[in-house]
């Protein structure tokens, strides 16, 4: 015979849903010089990712649009005054703990010697030179994107 069970679900043995991962929706910046060179920075040694080098950039606030957040974060975190121009990639990844959509934007580097305010370390580079750097998985679609473009002269449409 069957084994039948009576009873409402509540009652019988249920594994528990996994929560969903946070999510951050970031912006971030390409900066851009007149060399036609990369501002990147390298993360904290204590921080989450420490040691990492990234494209600086950082969480949205309410109400803030992608653009004010990218001008904010940099001033905040390197001192210096930017433009912001056309989104390069909007990249949505998962990592273990947490999730992050980064809306990426090329940025015109205007005025200020970048400080490191938030950073270990800040460095230009050329798009060549940027493999010699070890950045979060999921900045490798931004310099996949950067490389996709790297043939053409860089012209923001914005400027």
């Amino acid at each position: 015979m069957p084994l039948i069970l009576l009873g409402v679900g509540s009652d019988l043995p249920m594994s528990e849903m996994s929560p969903s991962l946070p999510h951050k929706t970031i912006g971030v910046g390409v900066i851009w010089n007149d060399q036609k060179q990369i501002l990147i920075d390298r993360r904290r040694a204590e921080g989450l990712m420490g040691g990492l080098w990234e494209f600086p950039g950082g969480k949205i606030e309410a109400g803030e649009t992608i653009e004010d957040c990218i001008k904010r974060e940099i001033k905040e975190e390197l001192a210096i005054d930017i433009e912001v121009g056309d989104c390069l990639i909007t990249i949505e990844h998962d990592y273990s703990h947490f999730s992050v959509r980064l809306i990426v934007h090329h940025c015109r580097h205007l005025a200020g010697v970048p400080q490191t305010v938030e950073c270990e370390e800040i460095r230009w580079v050329t798009l060549d030179e940027i493999d010699g750097f070890s950045f979060p998985e999921a900045n490798s679609q931004i310099i996949a994107a950067l490389r996709q473009i790297s043939g053409c002269p860089f012209i923001p449409t914005k400027w």
